[in-house]
């Protein structure tokens, strides 16, 4: 059985803010995903495809241990929450806020499970992937 893996992204876009500087740090997370720009918000949306430089970007900053707590932390049955901060973003560069920031962070929601984590962000000993899951089999219900 396939599972299905869908992204949903929002952000609250502030009147001290270029709208356009918000759509770009998200697509330097989410390259290729879908956007609604509006001049307050910004709501997009996208498939499993959106994932793969989020992916990479986890393990280039290696981040793993923290990704995966942050999305064991937000999983909530077959859906995944948590944010992202819009100023490392812009950067090309993933941090998790403890808390909502005076700017809005990015709120981010994937849906998949625990299989979808298992790719992103395996278990780690020292820091090194215990065991790595290809894209397809995140993609697989075993």
């Amino acid at each position: 059985m396939i599972i299905t893996i869908s992204v949903s992204v929002y952000t609250v876009v502030k009147p001290t803010e270029l709208v356009e500087r918000v759509a770009i740090a998200i697509e330097r997370i989410f390259p290729g995903i879908i956007m609604d720009i509006q001049e307050d918000r910004i709501e997009a949306k996208g498939g499993p495809e959106t994932l793969q430089n989020f992916h990479k970007l986890i393990r280039e900053q290696r981040i793993l241990d923290t990704a995966r707590f942050v999305m064991f932390d937000g999983m909530l049955g077959n859906l995944i929450q948590f944010n992202l901060n819009k100023q490392a973003a812009l950067m090309s560069k993933v941090s998790f806020p403890l808390e909502e920031e005076p700017l809005g962070s990015i709120h981010v929601q994937i849906t998949g499970g625990e299989k979808v984590i298992e790719w992103l962000t395996p278990k780690t000993v020292d820091g090194v992937p215990v065991r790595e899951i290809s894209f397809e089999e995140a993609l697989r219900d075993v």
